[in-house]
């Protein structure tokens, strides 16, 4: 994974402006809060000082001690690669009796069985899925870094279809790895699309993160959208090096991810990221796909002409036949009437 330059952007910091934060406006203030919530709120805070992994960033504010902000890379390997997940952050005012309420968000995209397009995130950690005991919230134990470490790996994994329970049993099947690959040729395109929507949009207090997470990612990006658009790649199996090989992915897929990659090069050079060789392949085979088409239309209306015409050609043999016909008809009868009887 490629790392941000020189970690210009801090793993962890307290912010101000929390105006487009999901639960802003919904949940009491800091003096509100009970003291136990507060001391546990300071310590999962001294947590991300600490332990936050270098593709997961959180930011906390000044005014609000309820609320968080995480944002996650998506990681290599998986069809979420390189993307910017953020999830938005509550404590209730009895945290850490009760799990913190999440949302995700989606711009409207549902990627993944446990990511709803309304933001809801369903995860036996949070209470919001069924789950074994030792998988949900335990007020001693659970913290919101075991937490936003579970999403990374747990639900942006490398098969999401499987996260549903009831495709789990298909898991090295056949019937079940096709309806995978499926599913994950879906989550690459809408994962693009989140990109897309992150890069026109970005949230507040993360803008600087996204210019530079994509602007270091770009061109392995690029690269991916590349291959899987000439099927040399399976889903989250570029690593920057091509084998050679043809994937076994769907023509729909292929062509999914050739839209797309159009729109995240423009979007992609606004971070300062240099696209100009991906622009120039891109309108050179655009062009040669418009030459080939002018072509076929050429080719097409040629045939058409010819068949037209050999259609006339006929009619007029047909119709000369017909009149050497009634000429020799016409002769025989003009010769039996001068027969005497």
């Amino acid at each position: 994974m490629t790392s941000l330059s020189d970690n210009k952007f801090p793993q962890f910091d307290a912010v101000s402006d929390l105006s487009d934060h999901h639960f802003a406006g919904k949940h009491p203030r800091t003096p509100s809060m009970p003291t136990t919530a507060q001391k546990k709120i300071m310590q999962e805070w001294k947590l991300f000082k600490k332990d936050l992994p270098e593709t997961i960033f959180v930011r906390a504010y000044e005014t609000r001690m309820d609320l968080l902000r995480a944002a996650i890379v998506g990681a290599r390997g998986t069809p979420y690669h390189d993307g910017l997940f953020f999830f938005d952050i509550a404590f209730p005012a009895d945290y850490p009796a009760k799990p913190p309420l999440v949302h995700y968000q989606s711009f409207g995209y549902r990627i993944n069985p446990n990511l709803y397009n309304n933001g809801r995130v369903c995860l036996s950690l949070l209470n919001t899925w069924s789950g074994k005991m030792c998988e949900k919230w335990d007020p001693n134990k659970s913290t919101i870094l075991q937490l936003l470490l579970s999403i990374q790996a747990l639900v942006l994994n490398e098969r999401p279809y499987f996260n549903e329970p009831g495709n789990a049993g298909w898991a090295g099947r056949t019937y079940g790895e096709k309806k995978s690959l499926a599913y994950s040729e879906e989550v690459f395109v809408l994962s693009c699309k989140t990109m897309l929507c992150v890069l026109r949009r970005p949230p507040k207090n993360f803008e600087q993160l996204v210019t530079e997470h994509f602007k270091d990612s770009a061109e392995f990006i690029l690269n991916s959208c590349d291959a899987y658009r000439k099927g040399l790649a399976g889903v989250g199996l570029f690593n920057g090096v091509l084998k050679g090989t043809k994937a076994e992915i769907s023509v729909k897929f292929k062509g999914a991810v050739n839209q797309v990659y159009g729109e995240l090069m423009v979007a992609l050079s606004k971070t300062g990221a240099s696209v100009d060789l991906f622009v120039q392949q891109f309108k050179e085979e655009e062009e040669q796909k418009a030459k080939e088409k002018e072509l076929k239309a050429k080719d097409k209306a040629a045939a058409a002409k010819n068949k037209v015409g050999g259609f006339g050609k006929s009619v007029v043999q047909k119709l000369k036949k017909i009149m050497s016909l009634g000429s020799i008809l016409k002769k025989k009868s003009q010769k039996s009437k001068t027969i005497p009887v």
